[in-house]
């Protein structure tokens, strides 16, 4: 078959991805990157430890994925939370499970991992052309803006892989969505994803305790009860345990209005324990004493308890025991999608086909967070954008060959 040129537009995990997969078709594939240097948001999110994939029971992996399960399967079947794992060490990058099941390399970097996959795709032929900005069509070729000025290209076949609306300043702002639009693409908007919420502190609240942790405590929403731990902000609450439950909040103050994440603030002890604990303090002592002595509450998880009280009657051991098991903490609104570790919404996926190419125009190809879905931090995000521009990948050289 003869040689083909191939444009991979977007040099993140998803882009990356397909390229090492076509890297091996004997065609000519050319990697376009906006930004100086390639995966400036996975280079990021390495500088506190990269969190490759998750190693949960697969069956359990799989529904991560909200109402996009079902369209990720096949590309996760093919390249899974294993798959990853025997990836990493085939460019040499030995890997860990941690004590949440979470897998991270050795190193806990990016950057190891990031320059010998890099590496292996030039060796393999693939050519990298950064600040090479893709602003938009110009009847059926690809215009980008570059150092040297404008330039069109007009590949056999491409794949965009340009990520979602957060961390724009990375590269991922979401301005290619009007261009796919214009040409019958239908389109999701973009949602802050795993992001923090704001919430209406006092002054005073906010002054002590923004930047501490609330340590060992479950949280309760539509997504489930779920342990952990999260941090106060000067804005609101952030954290991982926030994050779990983000997708859920953000649809119940789209929906309702409101919204609010239950927590249980001392997880270990039963409300009848707590009751009776509380009980027996000395009524005449401060109710910081009591809280402290009788529930082991203090600190942050004390003024948690005050500001969110509202007019319950603090004076009677039950009220108190039941507020410290079911603390409703009322958000306002999600953090703006620049902060937000991943978004939500994008290409639909009735645009989509089993090749991951846009069916309204034939030989370009989508992957990564351009599409529609969302999972939770944990090295989700980072396995589906690898299993999806795979999946791409291997569905360009299919259609090339068809």
């Amino acid at each position: 078959m003869k040689a083909k040129e191939i444009a991979i537009i977007g040099g993140g995990p998803a882009g990356l991805a397909a390229a090492e997969v076509l890297s091996l078709s004997g065609h000519s594939i050319t990697v376009y990157d906006s930004m100086p240097t390639l995966s400036r948001k996975f280079l990021l999110a390495g500088k506190s430890g990269l969190n490759l994939t998750h190693a949960e029971d697969y069956t359990q992996f799989v529904t991560r994925f909200g109402s996009a399960c079902d369209h990720l399967r096949p590309a996760l079947d093919a390249f899974g939370p294993q798959a990853v794992r025997a990836w990493a060490e085939e460019l040499g990058v030995e890997t860990f499970i941690g004590t949440s099941n979470r897998v991270f390399p050795n190193a806990m970097k990016a950057s190891p991992l990031l320059r010998a996959w890099v590496r292996r795709l030039e060796s393999r032929g693939v050519k990298i052309r950064t600040r090479h900005r893709w602003i938009g069509f110009s009847g059926r070729d690809y215009l980008f803006d570059t150092q040297e000025g404008q330039m069109t290209i007009r590949p056999d076949a491409a794949l965009l892989a340009l990520g979602g609306a957060s961390w724009p300043r990375l590269g991922s702002d979401a301005s290619w969505m009007p261009w796919l639009q214009n040409s019958g693409v239908n389109t999701s908007a973009f949602q802050p994803a795993n992001c923090g919420f704001d919430i209406a502190w006092d002054e005073i609240f906010q002054e002590r305790f923004a930047g501490a942790p609330v340590k060992s405590v479950t949280a309760t929403s539509d997504a489930g009860t779920i342990p952990g731990e999260f941090v106060i902000s000067c804005h609101g609450i952030e954290g991982s345990l926030v994050y779990a439950h983000a997708a859920s909040l953000r649809d119940q103050l789209a929906t309702h209005g409101k919204a609010a994440l239950v927590v249980d603030l001392m997880p270990g002890r039963t409300l009848e324990r707590l009751n009776q604990d509380l009980a027996r303090q000395d009524g005449k002592a401060s109710f910081s004493n009591r809280l402290r002595k009788g529930a082991g509450i203090d600190g942050v998880k004390l003024s948690l308890l005050r500001h969110f009280a509202g007019n319950a009657d603090l004076t009677k051991p039950e009220t108190i025991a039941r507020l410290i098991k079911h603390l409703p903490i009322s958000v306002l609104k999600p953090r703006p999608i620049a902060e937000a570790i991943s978004s939500a919404g994008g290409i639909c996926w009735d645009s989509v086909d089993e090749r991951y190419m846009l069916k309204a125009i034939p030989g370009l190809f989508a992957a990564g967070e351009m599409l529609d879905w969302e999972a939770p931090t944990g090295g989700y995000l980072l396995t589906a954008c690898l299993a999806t521009g795979r999946a791409a990948g291997r569905g360009i050289a299919e259609w090339l060959k068809d």
